[in-house]
């Protein structure tokens, strides 16, 4: 049971009820005031010379940019609030110390006295000029439409609305998305034609893998020849998976149509080059010719590898693909089931497999010192894939290279083997040969290689000063880089070529004698011999 004091009369509907009919009265003066605005700065773009005019007739609706005469706030609904503040001369100012939007709002007071009941009628919170500054005015009843609200300027030009006129849209052409489709089908056929070109003279020169495998390889380069010259972070690595999973497909935006055509020009300029002009060999030049001629003897005689394996190897291989988990282990050294899967056609090599099979490199050197061996293995040393990450990116001293080799003394090797990652895209094979004193680089995409040298010979440098205590003496010494090092035609092999390369030269030898079509049966090879920890015999 309410009490007399807070009986609800026609007079007093309760501070809630005056408070809802505060916030319509407000949204409905804001409204008029900001359609008026408007209307105006469009009249004004348009007739600047008549909003004096308009403003003055009191039976046609306020289009200038002035604010709402007392005539037309008349025509309001009676019950809006109009304070007096409305038509304030220009010399009124704010209060010090609060904004103009702040000055115009009910104070804490004015607030807690319609909260209280008392009072006729809360003051408007939203009237003309509280979200804006006050205008001079010359008079009370007309206010000309240069003293506009600033925000309904404002909010025209955020609307693109500049001087009455709104900016005009671009659109595209109707056949926009016709024409550059038909631009793209346009660019991968050039493409297409210029591939198909180079591959003809590649056939012509030697070449002898497909068509397929002659795009990747275009592929393949291009990628090298981006990391070689920005030296850009990795997009796709040696360790992701097989080749097709990076997508090195023609359609593939790495292959830039400049390099295509740069290809062909070099292909096309080796056809073009002079006739040899005539010479009379002398002395030296035929006692090479004969013994070049010996060693291509000699290689006739020697058996060629086989296509496959023998059958009960093959069988046994396709075992070890099927086992699960750790399949094999020697030195410190271990594979599993996805490290030996990287052995299967279109993939590349990852770390694991390169330092087991580096691995068994080592522990062969190491078990044929015996003076009573049937084959007498030269004394090598085998880094990790990690040595020259650590070499080329930290440095001797602050990748602390001396331990690597505080038990061992690398100067009294035959030769030392370094497995080379460049930019986690391609694998190639370095050694430090010291019997032959020259430091060698192989690589089976046959780009250059002075890098590795000029690293490796600062590595032998800051070796010998720390465990001789002195510098290395280079006489004699040069950079070995053969041009008939066998060429990968693909782009995924490379790490094959690089286990060969290594383990042909731990057995001394001074030439290889496998080929891209030999990938096929080494990689098989190969799972047979980390399955089984050792090397296969025979070719």
């Amino acid at each position: 049971m309410r009490s007399a004091k807070y009986q609800r009369t026609e007079e007093n509907q309760g501070i809630w009820h005056r408070w809802c009919q505060l916030g319509t009265d407000a949204f409905t003066l804001g409204y008029e005031t900001v359609r008026l605005g408007y209307l105006s700065l469009m009249n004004s773009s348009q007739k600047p010379g008549g909003s004096e005019d308009a403003s003055q007739q009191p039976g046609k609706p306020n289009h200038t940019g002035s604010l709402p005469s007392r005539a037309t706030l008349s025509a309001l609904p009676p019950h809006l609030p109009i304070p007096e503040e409305f038509h304030k001369p220009i010399d009124s100012q704010p209060i010090a110390g609060r904004s103009r939007l702040s000055s115009s709002l009910p104070s804490r007071s004015e607030s807690s006295i319609a909260l209280n009941g008392n009072g006729n009628s809360p003051p408007s919170t939203l009237t003309g000029h509280t979200s804006v500054t006050p205008v001079p005015s010359t008079s009370k009843e007309q206010i000309t439409h240069s003293q506009s609200y600033d925000f309904i300027g404002s909010s025209a030009h955020r609307r693109g609305v500049a001087g009455g006129i709104r900016p005009r849209r671009s659109r595209d052409h109707i056949y926009a998305r016709v024409h550059k489709v038909k631009v793209q089908e346009d660019r991968k056929k050039d493409r297409e034609e210029l591939v198909q070109e180079l591959f003809h003279y590649k056939r012509s020169t030697g070449y002898t893998s497909d068509f397929d495998s002659f795009k990747s390889l275009i592929n393949y380069q291009a990628r090298l020849e981006i990391l070689e010259r920005h030296a850009l972070s990795r997009a796709f690595t040696i360790t992701d998976g097989s080749a097709h999973e990076a997508d090195l497909t023609l359609g593939t935006p790495d292959v830039d149509p400049d390099f295509l055509e740069r290809a062909l020009r070099k292909a096309k300029k080796s056809f073009e080059l002079p006739p040899p002009k005539p010479f009379s060999p002398s002395h030296d030049r035929l006692r090479l010719s004969a013994r070049h001629r010996d060693e291509a003897i000699e290689k006739r005689l020697r058996p060629k590898l086989p296509k496959v394996l023998p059958p009960d190897a093959d069988t046994q291989v396709n075992a070890l693909l099927c086992k699960k988990g750790v399949i094999s282990k020697v030195a410190r050294e271990s594979v599993n089931d996805r490290d030996l899967s990287r052995l299967l056609p279109s993939q590349w090599l990852n770390d694991e497999i390169m330092n087991f099979y580096g691995a068994m490199i080592l522990t062969r050197s190491e078990s044929n010192r015996d003076p009573t061996a049937k084959r007498k293995m030269l004394d090598v040393h085998y880094f990790s894939t990690f040595f020259w990450s650590k070499l080329k990116n930290e440095g001797y001293e602050q990748g602390r290279l001396a331990k690597w080799t505080k038990k061992i003394d690398i100067f009294s090797k035959d030769i030392i083997l370094i497995p080379v990652n460049h930019n986690n895209s391609h694998w190639t094979g370095a050694a430090i040969n010291f019997r032959r004193k020259r430091i060698e680089s192989y690589d089976s995409m046959n780009l250059d290689r002075h890098q590795v040298f000029k690293t490796l010979q600062s590595y032998i440098d800051s070796e010998h000063r720390n465990k001789r205590k002195k510098p290395f003496d280079f006489t004699g010494w040069q950079n070995h880089n053969p041009e008939d090092t066998p060429q990968q035609e693909n782009g995924y092999d490379c790490g094959v070529f690089t286990c060969q390369f290594l383990e042909s030269l731990s057995r001394g030898e001074e030439e290889f004698h496998f080929s891209q079509r030999d990938m096929a049966y080494l990689r098989r090879r190969m799972i047979w011999e980390i399955g089984h920890a050792k090397f296969l015999d025979g070719p």
